[in-house]
C-alpha cells in the first residue's frame, strides 16, 4: 500500500486531503499503477468516497475512482479481471456479453447519485460506456426507454437473461436509495441495439387492477419505507423473479411509499412466451428468502 501511495499524484485540493487522512500527501490516480496497484487504489478511493460528507468532496473522489477504473476496463484482459473485496457492485452477463460496475454517492441530504461503467463485448470488439444518472429528469421511470446518457441510476446486484425471437434481454435487479424516508428496488432490462445499450423494454405484465394492462411498463420500480427491507431475488431453478409484496400500514396511506413495506407474502414474475408474467401470492419457501445472499447495500433482514 505504501508503494501505491507513493505512485499517486498530488492533484486533490488541500481540504480534500485534510478530510481524508488516508490520502494525506498523495491521491489515487492511475499513473504508474501496475496490476498490483489498481485494486488498492480503487478500494481506497471508494472507501474515502463512502466517508465523504459533502457533495463537492464526493464528486471529486468519484471522478478519481473513474480515472482509476477506466484504464483497468480498457485493458485487454478486462473481461477476466477479478474485483473481489473492492466495494462496488459487479454484474457479469453469464454469456460474457458485458460487465456492469456500479457505485453510489450517498448525499448528505439523504438522496443518492449513481455512477456506472458498462463494458460490452460483442465478440469482435469491446466498448466501454459510462452511464449518467438522470433520475431527477425521469418523472415517469416505468414509462421511459433510456440510454447510457439518460440512465435511471441504481446499484445492480444480479441479472436474469431471457431470450425471445433470437434476442437476449438481460433483466437486472437493483437497489436504489431514494431519500431519507424512501428506498426503491428496480427490475431493469438491458438490451443492445446496433451495438449500443438500451435500458427498458415493455416486457412486464401488470397485476390485475392496476389500470390498462395492455400498457406494459419498461421497467418495474418498487418504492417502500427506508426503514424496511424488501427482498428481490432471482430463482436459480427457473426464469423467475420473486419479491416481497408491499402493502401500506393503513389503507389511507397506500400512495405514500414512506408507509409501505413487506406484508410477509410474495409475488413473482415468470418468463413465459416473451413476457414477464405476474403472479400474486407465490410459494417462496424453497427460495428461503431470509437466508444470506448477494444483498444490495444497506439492506437488513427486518420486516416492516
Amino acid at each position: 500500500m505504501t508503494a501505491v501511495l507513493r505512485m499517486m499524484s498530488c492533484r486533490l485540493r488541500p481540504y480534500l486531503l485534510a478530510a481524508h487522512g488516508l490520502f494525506a500527501g498523495s491521491c489515487f490516480g492511475q499513473e504508474g499503477l501496475g496490476n498490483d496497484g489498481w485494486p488498492a487504489a480503487l478500494t481506497a478511493g471508494l472507501k474515502a468516497l463512502n466517508d465523504a460528507r459533502s457533495e463537492a468532496v464526493q464528486d471529486s473522489l468519484s471522478d478519481r475512482v473513474k480515472a482509476v477504473l477506466r484504464p483497468v476496463l480498457e485493458a485487454d484482459d478486462a473481461m477476466d479481471r477479478t474485483f473481489g473485496g473492492i466495494p462496488l457492485t459487479v454484474v457479469d452477463a453469464p454469456d460474457g456479453r458485458f460487465r456492469l460496475f456500479t457505485w453510489n454517492l450517498a448525499r448528505p441530504d439523504g438522496t443518492h447519485r449513481y455512477e456506472a461503467m458498462l463494458l460490452v463485448n460483442d465478440g469482435r470488439r469491446r466498448v466501454l460506456f459510462e452511464l449518467r444518472d438522470m433520475t431527477d429528469r425521469i418523472p415517469a421511470p416505468e414509462a421511459a426507454e433510456l440510454g447510457p446518457e439518460n440512465w435511471y441510476g441504481a446499484l445492480y446486484y444480479d441479472v436474469v437473461p431471457v431470450k425471445q425471437g433470437g434476442r437476449t434481454w438481460y433483466t437486472l435487479l437493483g437497489w436504489k436509495g431514494q431519500s431519507r424516508v424512501e428506498t426503491r428496488k428496480v427490475i431493469e432490462v438491458l438490451s443492445f441495439r446496433g451495438g449500443k445499450p438500451r435500458f427498458g423494454a415493455p416486457l412486464f405484465e401488470m397485476p390485475a387492477g392496476s389500470g390498462d394492462r395492455r400498457i406494459r411498463p419498461q421497467r418495474r420500480v418498487f418504492a417502500y419505507a427506508a426503514q424496511a427491507a424488501m427482498s428481490l431475488r432471482k430463482d436459480p431453478a427457473a426464469p423467475r423473479i420473486v419479491f416481497d409484496h408491499l402493502a401500506p400500514t393503513r389503507p389511507d396511506l397506500a400512495n405514500d411509499p414512506a408507509f409501505r413495506g413487506p406484508d410477509l407474502s410474495y409475488d413473482a414474475y415468470e418468463w413465459d412466451k416473451g413476457v414477464w408474467r405476474f403472479h400474486r401470492d407465490v410459494d417462496a419457501r424453497d427460495l428461503d428468502m431470509n437466508r444470506p445472499w448477494n444483498a444490495p447495500p444497506k439492506e437488513g433482514r427486518s420486516k416492516f
